[in-house]
């Protein structure tokens, strides 16, 4: 069973659509319970930082660490990518799950902010979550603030500098642009993830 998080800062609906197309076993939660026994964990997200903060308020933060810590893979998707990094310039009071180095930043002032549309993402090696899609394809973005390039991205977007489009460590992964916008290469992923 894959179970999407709900902490009210979602595109819950187009997610849970998106997966719909790969299994029928496809919940949106924000049980506790639920999210630890889940077999595969969707993070998604819209909107700024300080909405995670209702990821430690609920408890969902621990379930959401024990899932992990019995192996089972976790997709964090813009947001939910950046929150698994230590935290973001956008709200510093708010800690991120830290599984990643490093904290989101906003984009240089040569560029406009936010960064809305289709963009080009260039791998950096092998990839489990983007395999089979061609290098330099195009996905949907809308951030208005980056994850910085650590060792386990896989797959970066240049807007103003460089900035993580990718990462992926074991059993987490996490793409900054938004699969379930993106059209057949979107869903391809969306389709790996399922596969793993």
């Amino acid at each position: 069973m894959i179970a999407i998080v709900d902490y009210q800062a979602g595109n819950l609906t187009s997610v849970k659509k998106a997966f719909l197309r790969f299994t029928h076993e496809c919940v949106v939660t924000s049980d506790p319970a639920q999210v630890r026994r889940a077999d595969m964990l969707v993070l998604p997200g819209v909107g700024h930082f300080s909405a995670t903060g209702v990821l430690t308020k609920n408890e969902l933060n621990e379930a959401i660490l024990d899932h992990l810590r019995r192996g089972a893979p976790l997709l964090g998707i813009c947001l939910g990518l950046q929150w698994l990094f230590d935290g973001s310039e956008e709200a510093r009071e708010f800690s991120g799950l830290g599984i990643f180095k490093g904290v989101c930043a906003s984009f240089p002032a040569s560029v406009k902010s936010p960064h809305v549309g289709w963009n080009r993402i260039r791998l950096l090696g092998p990839t489990r979550l983007i395999r089979g899609i061609p290098d330099n394809s195009y996905f949907y973005f809308t951030h208005s603030f980056r994850a910085p390039v650590v060792d386990a991205t896989t797959a970066v977007c240049q807007y103003g500098a460089s900035f993580a489009a990718a990462v992926e460590r074991d059993n987490v992964f996490g793409v900054q642009f938004h699969p379930e916008k993106s059209g057949a290469t979107g869903l391809r992923v969306v389709e790996n993830f399922c596969a793993l």
